[in-house]
């Protein structure tokens, strides 16, 4: 609509028309009925109509999120349809408040699956059987953030190799196995590993074209932790801590150099002492059952260790069981 021209006033200033020329500018507020109680009759609208019950705007909430042909939404757009197509005229305050006492806010109506309580077993019964690997990073002073990866056996906790590095990338997640594969099955070979699983998470070294084809070399099967649950990676996942409470904090490093001493160091005092820890709480008989005295010639490592580094009482009953 063209709005009249206004003429200038005596002194320059616009001129101002009267109000009733403008009928559809003027503010409601501006009448006699606003005087004495300012906005009271707008006040007395909005209470009218938001008072619906809170059962039928409940029942016409859930109507409403079962015929939308969309999933996802929340309490805004279910307040405009309420509004809009079935003119239930509720604040958005109360939308909001009904939704999320009855949990029909979208996190909770998202699709969910079925919950995993961890009540199952990752360990196995014989050596070399499944390992677990992972990576973790330490600060250093002159090279910043280091990469240590480790292997670990998964009946016994044994570290089968660990490997420090200043480019965690997929080569460098594939030497730990490298090295327990030299040390448990005498070589790098093709199919060297078979019958050997690995049990990784879905970190971008672990899911390369490199370090899968590597492993099907080796003969190795992969096995991947639940994404988002670390417990179904658990056994390297607890070396690795332990490795941190005993080796990296407290500790400043100067290099990625430092760093790979202090872990390898780790290694050989956590297979000579901790580890036999682990195992001496078991019966002698126990550690027959899960094969700890029937290891293949070349992964007798550890029971050569045992017989060469320890004097106690326990390890004459382990070798002599």
């Amino acid at each position: 609509m063209r709005l009249p021209l206004i003429p200038a006033g005596a002194n320059g200033a616009e001129a101002r028309l009267p109000d009733a020329q403008f009928p559809s500018f003027v503010d409601p507020c501006r009448t006699r009925q606003c005087k004495g109680d300012r906005h009271s009759h707008h006040q007395a609208q909005t209470r009218s109509q938001t008072e619906v019950p809170d059962t039928a705007l409940l029942q016409a909430i859930q109507n409403d999120l079962e015929s939308s042909p969309f999933t996802g939404e929340g309490h805004r757009k279910v307040w405009a349809r309420l509004r809009i197509l079935r003119d239930i005229r509720a604040s958005r305050e109360g939308v909001l408040r009904l939704m999320r006492e009855h949990h029909l806010l979208s996190p909770h109506r998202g699709p969910l699956g079925e919950e995993n309580l961890h009540d199952g077993r990752i360990t196995t019964d014989t050596p070399n059987e499944m390992w677990g690997t992972d990576g973790v990073r330490i600060q250093t002073v002159e090279d910043g953030l280091v990469w240590v990866f480790a292997a670990v056996d998964h009946c016994d906790g044994y570290c089968a190799g660990i490997h420090a590095v200043k480019a965690g990338d997929r080569f460098a997640a594939l030497e730990p196995v490298a090295q327990g594969l030299q040390s448990e099955f005498g070589g790098v070979s093709a199919a060297i590993g078979a019958g050997l699983t690995l049990r990784m998470d879905h970190g971008s070294q672990y899911t390369s074209d490199d370090f899968r084809n590597q492993l099907k070399f080796w003969g190795v099967t992969a096995s991947y932790a639940f994404v988002a649950e670390p417990q179904t990676n658990g056994v390297a996942e607890r070396v690795n801590r332990t490795m941190k409470e005993q080796t990296i904090h407290g500790r400043i490093f100067r290099n990625v150099d430092e760093v790979r001493d202090a872990v390898v160091d780790f290694k050989d005092r956590y297979n000579r002492e901790w580890w036999l820890k682990n195992w001496a709480s078991c019966h002698p008989s126990k550690l027959v059952r899960h094969g700890c005295l029937n290891r293949p010639p070349e992964s007798q490592n550890r029971v050569q260790t045992i017989r060469a580094d320890t004097t106690q009482d326990f390890c004459y009953r382990f070798i002599c069981c």
